[in-house]
């Protein structure tokens, strides 16, 4: 019996999945989308190199780690009957962090977010059906709180559904946890909801750029379109899948919710500009918050430019609102059991901007050993294999 994972060559979920076979024993069973057994694994290890060595990785990956061929959102996970079965039998709690963050496109969203959940949520009902499930924990995030403005948000206060929402992104995953509420009521589930992921607290490496990028951008202007003391609220991916596999293994969490986030204590635009500034002998941008209406409409004119300047645009576009709500979530339930609370962004944003564009926003990957024997079916005990086509 083992803990089902869905996500592990994201950036969360591949964190999670570091910290749950360093810290747990339990087989891992890892939905990775892919067509032979093969690119499965050489996927998975792409992943996860962040966290540890081909060494390590090989020995989980001969252990512990049981890889599923499939796709999240195909009926059964494209998995033949069989092997299906031998998941749900073989399924002790549930951790679902794959989502699609692509906030421009609803039929992303609605596919991998409403139809990749609902498939995880029938094979909890399966695995509760046949032994019991100890827990379901759902990845979601604080956007599900909608449009809001100079807040501080609580835990089950955040969906209002007459609220209108940011984007499909936000709408969909709000919708993922009232089916989960639904489907699943009598199963003991957590949902999680982080801030702004940004960055490892205890290292300047990162394979995640997107949002850095938009980082990178900002920091690189003479003037900023935002309020100096709005807070932003951005938290360590560490801190993050730390406080998810606390909670998922600990047989009795208080509460079903958790804001993973830098709460009040999230820092404001001007102690962050400060920080970098000081960080690389630069000048401070000047705060200019009456062109915040402008830059949204530069923005979303850019972004249908070709070139850098309209990839810029893109994120901007995208990244904007969450920018400028000055709106923050309480992290005292979070707190409260961790003990400790997230480190601060101005202490280690510098090392991660210098990381990321020294080396061009692109994280040096290393490959599968040529000297390691492909992997085979057989290498990894009860391994469901992908049926033909799927």
């Amino acid at each position: 019996m083992g803990t089902f994972l869905t996500g592990s060559t994201g950036y969360i979920g591949a964190h999670v999945a570091a910290n749950l076979l360093r810290t747990t024993n339990e087989p891992l069973l890892l939905l990775v989308r892919a067509r032979t057994m093969q690119n499965g694994a050489e996927r998975l290890w792409q992943s996860l190199q962040l966290h540890m060595d081909f060494h390590e990785f090989d020995e989980y990956l001969n252990s512990r780690i049981h890889v599923l061929c499939g796709d999240l959102t195909d009926e059964h996970f494209g998995l033949s009957v069989p092997d299906y079965d031998r998941l749900v039998h073989s399924t002790n709690s549930i951790i679902h962090c794959a989502a699609s963050l692509n906030r421009k496109s609803e039929k992303a969203c609605l596919n991998v977010n409403l139809r990749g959940t609902l498939q995880v949520i029938q094979l909890g009902r399966r695995a509760r059906d046949h032994h019991g499930l100890r827990r379901f924990s759902h990845v979601s995030t604080v956007a599900v709180a909608g449009k809001r403005s100079h807040e501080v948000v609580q835990e089950d206060r955040s969906i209002e559904w007459d609220r209108s929402d940011y984007d499909p992104y936000a709408r969909t995953k709000k919708f993922c946890e009232h089916m989960l509420g639904e489907l699943l009521p009598d199963v003991p589930r957590t949902i999680f909801r982080p801030s702004i992921v940004l960055g490892d607290s205890r290292r300047a490496e990162t394979n995640q750029f997107e949002m850095v990028r938009a980082f990178v951008f900002l920091a690189g202007l003479p003037f900023l379109p935002f309020r100096p003391g709005d807070r932003i609220d951005i938290v360590p991916v560490d801190y993050v899948a730390d406080a998810i596999v606390t909670l998922h293994t600990k047989d009795a969490p208080l509460h079903g919710i958790y804001h993973l986030s830098s709460g009040t204590s999230s820092e404001t635009f001007r102690e962050i500009t400060t920080a970098l500034a000081a960080a690389s002998s630069e000048r401070s941008p000047v705060f200019m918050p009456e062109l915040e209406g402008a830059s949204v409409s530069a923005s979303n004119w850019l972004a249908n430019r070709q070139g850098k300047i309209g990839s810029f645009a893109k994120l901007l576009k995208v990244f904007l609102p969450y920018l400028v709500w000055d709106t923050v979530f309480d992290n005292a339930r979070v707190i409260a059991e961790m003990g400790p609370a997230p480190i601060p962004f101005s202490q280690y944003c510098y090392d991660l901007l210098k990381f990321s564009r020294e080396g061009n926003f692109r994280y040096p990957y290393k490959l599968w050993p040529t000297a390691r024997v492909a992997i085979n079916a057989s290498a990894i005990p009860n391994v469901a294999r992908p049926r033909p086509g799927a």
